[in-house]
């Protein structure tokens, strides 16, 4: 097990990123609801650069008491990156891609010192 040295808390906004490189594994660092979290850059699909896309607020769907829909609005709390090669989304916190759980990205462990950001490999 390594550390891989990544920056300063304060060079992180809340839904900020920073793509880092080490010996040839590319990483996405993320600060999400005031954590941090960290994948491979490669998603699980084919491959693409999916920590360089677009960040969203998942889409939700707005019930009627019949279950019928009756709209959608952005969620306030769950966010989603979007793979830039063919649009699959994961979930920002967890990694999973939300039509199969079990499809995940790649997921690191993330070390908060002295303010200082680290990513386990």
């Amino acid at each position: 097990m390594s550390e891989i040295y990544v920056g300063h808390e304060s060079e992180f906004e809340e839904g900020g990123r920073k793509v880092i490189s080490d010996n040839g594994l590319e990483i996405g660092v993320f600060r999400v609801n005031g954590r941090f979290v960290a994948y491979e850059n490669e998603c699980a699909h084919m491959g693409g650069p999916v920590c360089q896309g677009g960040i969203f607020q998942r889409v939700e769907q707005n019930l009627a008491p019949d279950r019928t829909i009756i709209g959608y609005q952005f969620s306030e709390d769950h966010c989603h990156i979007v793979c830039p090669w063919h649009g699959y989304e994961y979930d920002l916190e967890s990694g999973a891609f939300p039509a199969n759980p079990k499809v995940r990205l790649r997921k690191f462990g993330v070390e908060l010192r002295d303010g200082e950001v680290y990513v386990v490999v």
